[in-house]
C-alpha cells in the first residue's frame, strides 16, 4: 500500500489538518505519564513546522461517551502542555474542535505555528460507524457535518495515527474523502508503520518468525492463518496455550482456556504441522501475585489422554523454562521477527520471565542485523518496560491496528488518501 507521505507536498502556508494518536496515559493530576505516542508523531510535526506549514492536530484521547461525567478527565490540555515542551515551542490549546472559535483560530494561525484542537470523541459524531450511518439519515447527517467542520479547517489532510487507521471514525475517514481536490498524505510515523509491516509479510528475509501471545486463540484465528501462510515458524504463548494443551486432553487446572475454540486449536495444529510451536511447559500458580509459589508444569510430548500439565488448584500464568530456551533457539536464527503478545502476565513478576527472554531474543537478533517489529499494544508496553523498545528495529504504535494489518484487512481510512 503505497501511499503519498508530506514529502510530496508543498507545505508552506498551507493550513495542515494531521489527525495524530494522542491516546495516551493521564495520571490523576492530569500529567501526561508516557509520552511515547507523542514523540512518534514529532518527526511529522517538525517537518510541517520548518516547512512553514500551519499545523490543525486533532486526536481522540480515551473513551470520554463511556464516561460523559468525567469530561476533564478526556481533556489533551495536558498534552498540549508536554508537546509544547517537546518542540521547544509554544503550541495553543482550544477547548474544542469544532466551531467558530475554532475555525477562527484555524484561519489566524502563521507559518511555522502549531494548533491543538480538545478531543474528538468529545463530539458522539466522531464514533459513529458507517454501517450504522447508513441505516440511520439523521446519523448520517451528524458525521457529515461534523466531519465537514474539520474538513474546512485545512487545505492538506495528513493520516499520522496508525492506530486508528482501522477505525471508521468521522476523522479518520469521512473528513479525507470530503476534502475533494486537496491532498491527503500519510506522516513519516504511518510510512514507516507501512513500510515495515508491509514488508514483513509481503517480502520478509528468511527464516521469518512470528511470536504470537495473548488469550484468545479465537480472537487470533485468522492472523495466524495468514502468518502460518508467510512465516517458517509461529511461536505460541500466553493464555492461547492452554487452548492447544486443553484440545490434547491435557490438564489446565484453573488457566485460562477456551473449549469452544479446542476443534480450532486442533486443526491449526493438523495443518500447521513442525511450523506451529506450542509450549512444552509452563510457570504455575494458585494465584497472580509476586508473592505467589510458583511451580513449573510440563507436558510429556505425547498426545491423547494421560498427558501432565496443570494440576487443578493452579493457573498457568508464564511460558516455562523449557519452552524458554526453545523459542529463544528458533529466534537465535530468525532474519525476520514479528512479536504480537506477552507471553504471560508480565505486569507481575515472577509471570514476566517469557516475555522478558522474548525481548531478549529480539534484541540480540537486532544486533545481528535481523529485522525485529513489535506489533503494539502489550508487546509495545513489554518491550518498554525492560528498556530494549530501541533495540528494536520497529516498535508498532497500533496494537489492534497492527493485528488487522497482519491479518490482510482491508483499511479504507489509508485507501482514501493519495497514491504514490
Amino acid at each position: 500500500m503505497m501511499k503519498k507521505s508530506i514529502d510530496g507536498v508543498a507545505l508552506r502556508g498551507k493550513r495542515v489538518l494531521v489527525r495524530v494518536d494522542f491516546n495516551v496515559p493521564l495520571d490523576a493530576a492530569q500529567h501526561v505519564t508516557d509520552d511515547t505516542r507523542i514523540r512518534a508523531a514529532l518527526p511529522t510535526i517538525r517537518r510541517i513546522l520548518e516547512e512553514g506549514g500551519r499545523v490543525i492536530l486533532i486526536s481522540h484521547l480515551g473513551r470520554p461517551d463511556e464516561e460523559p461525567e468525567a469530561k476533564a478527565k478526556y481533556s489533551l490540555a495536558p498534552v498540549a502542555g508536554r508537546l509544547s515542551d517537546l518542540l521547544s515551542r509554544p503550541v495553543r490549546f482550544l477547548h474544542d474542535c469544532v466551531g467558530p472559535d475554532v475555525r477562527h483560530a484555524a484561519a489566524e494561525l502563521r507559518d511555522g505555528s502549531a494548533l491543538l484542537l480538545e478531543n474528538l470523541r468529545f463530539h458522539d459524531a466522531e464514533v459513529i460507524k458507517d454501517k450504522n450511518a447508513a441505516k440511520d439519515p439523521a446519523l448520517r447527517e451528524a458525521k457529515d457535518a461534523f466531519a465537514r467542520q474539520l474538513a474546512d479547517l485545512a487545505d492538506v489532510y495528513v493520516n499520522d495515527a496508525f492506530g486508528t487507521c482501522h477505525r471508521d471514525n468521522a476523522s479518520m475517514l469521512t473528513v479525507p474523502r470530503m476534502m475533494t481536490g486537496k491532498p491527503k498524505v500519510v506522516g513519516y510515523l504511518v510510512q514507516k508503520e507501512l513500510e515495515y509491516l508491509g514488508a514483513a509479510i509481503h517480502a520478509p528475509k528468511r527464516p521469518f518468525v512470528c511470536v504470537l501471545g495473548g488469550a484468545k486463540v479465537s480472537d487470533k484465528i485468522r492472523v495466524i492463518e495468514r502468518l502460518l501462510e508467510r512465516c517458517d515458524a509461529l511461536l505460541i504463548g500466553g493464555a492461547m496455550m492452554f487452548t492447544f494443551w486443553g484440545a490434547e486432553g491435557r490438564a489446565v487446572g484453573k488457566s485460562r482456556v477456551e473449549p469452544d475454540a479446542f476443534d480450532l486449536a486442533r486443526r491449526l495444529r493438523a495443518e500447521a504441522g513442525s511450523k506451529l510451536r506450542v509450549p512444552t511447559d509452563c510457570v504455575a500458580a494458585d494465584r497472580i501475585a509476586p508473592d505467589a509459589a510458583t511451580t513449573v508444569c510440563a507436558i510429556d510430548g505425547a498426545s491423547g489422554e494421560g498427558g501432565r500439565g496443570v494440576p487443578a488448584p493452579l493457573m498457568g500464568l508464564d511460558i516455562g523454562p523449557a519452552t524458554i530456551a526453545a523459542f529463544e533457539g528458533v529466534l537465535s536464527k530468525a532474519a525476520t521477527i514479528v512479536w504480537n503478545g506477552p507471553m504471560g502476565v508480565f505486569e507481575t513478576p515472577p509471570f514476566d520471565r517469557g516475555t522478558r527472554a522474548v525481548a531478549r531474543a529480539m534484541s540480540q537478533a537486532t544486533q545481528r542485523d535481523a529485522i525485529t517489529i513489535v506489533g503494539g499494544g502489550d508487546s509495545a508496553a513489554a518491550v518498554a518496560q525492560v528498556g530494549l523498545a530501541p533495540m528494536m528495529t520497529h516498535v508498532s504504535t497500533g496494537g489492534g491496528a497492527s493485528l488487522e494489518f497482519l491479518e490482510g484487512k482491508p483499511f479504507a481510512a489509508l485507501e482514501v488518501l493519495d497514491d504514490a
